[in-house]
Formats: C-alpha cells, structure tokens, sequence
C-alpha cells in the first residue's frame, strides 16, 4: 500500500474557515505535513476549485498576490495529477459504477492514478473503497 494520500479541495476551504476553527487546524495540520512529507498530493481540479473559492467566496477573499504566493509554496509542491484524455475516462467508469457526481469521480480518478491510499474528504462516504484506495473524513466525530 502507497504511503501517498490525496487531498481534497475542502480541505484547503477549511484550513481559512474561522467559524470552524477545529477543522481550521485539522486542515492546516493535513496541509502543513503533505508539503513537509512530499506525501501529499492534489490535482490541477483541486487547485482550480480552491483559487476560484479563495479568490470570490472567502469572507474576505485572497487578493491575486496572495494567491499566487499559495500556488507557490502549498500547490507548487503537491500538485501532480494533469487533466488528461485517460484521467476523464477512468472518472467515466468511476461516475457510471460508483454512482457519483462528475467532481468527485474526478477527484477520485485524480487519487488513484496518483496511487494513493487515502483520500481525505468530506464530501465522499468515510471508509468507502475504491481498489486500493480508501476515503477517509478527517472531521468524523470532531466537535464543530
């Protein structure tokens, strides 16, 4: 099994949620140790997902500089699934078989070609198998 795990996009939403500081500080601890284990790993989706958050719906949104600062030093780093013609495929039969929307099929599809074991989100069924691949909710039983 990969030691690899993928992050998804609400983990970086919740790493800036001052109303829920508890998941502030999972998020940003999941963060913090992807970048320094070089274990973590997201795709082009998450970061396109998470500047168009950061950039319009934060209650005080990023500005482009600060943006571009987190592309640099978070992103740079994890960033190593492309949009590609096998990568929509394999979201295809994920989507078809697993019943699941296009996004997460997407970001499932994203985590397994990047083999790795653990997917954190809350968005998909804690505990849910995909081949070797395993969901996991980072937030399951944390007081909000």
């Amino acid at each position: 099994m990969s030691a690899k795990y993928f992050l998804d996009t609400n983990i970086f939403v919740y790493s800036f949620d001052k109303a829920a500081p508890a998941k502030a500080r999972m998020s940003t601890d999941l963060i913090r140790q992807a970048v320094v284990s070089g274990a973590g790993i997201v795709s082009y989706q998450v970061v396109q997902e998470f500047l168009n958050v950061a950039l319009r719906r934060f209650a005080q949104p990023m500005t482009v500089a600060e943006a571009e600062q987190y592309l640099g030093t978070i992103f740079r780093p994890l960033l190593a699934v492309q949009s590609s013609q096998s990568l929509f495929a394999e979201a295809l039969r994920l989507q078809e078989k697993h019943r699941l929307s296009w996004y997460d099929s997407l970001i499932v599809a994203a985590a397994i070609e990047s083999e790795c074991s653990v997917l954190y989100s809350e968005d998909l069924q804690h505990g849910k198998k995909f081949g070797g691949l395993q969901v996991k909710n980072p937030y399951l039983g944390m007081k909000v």
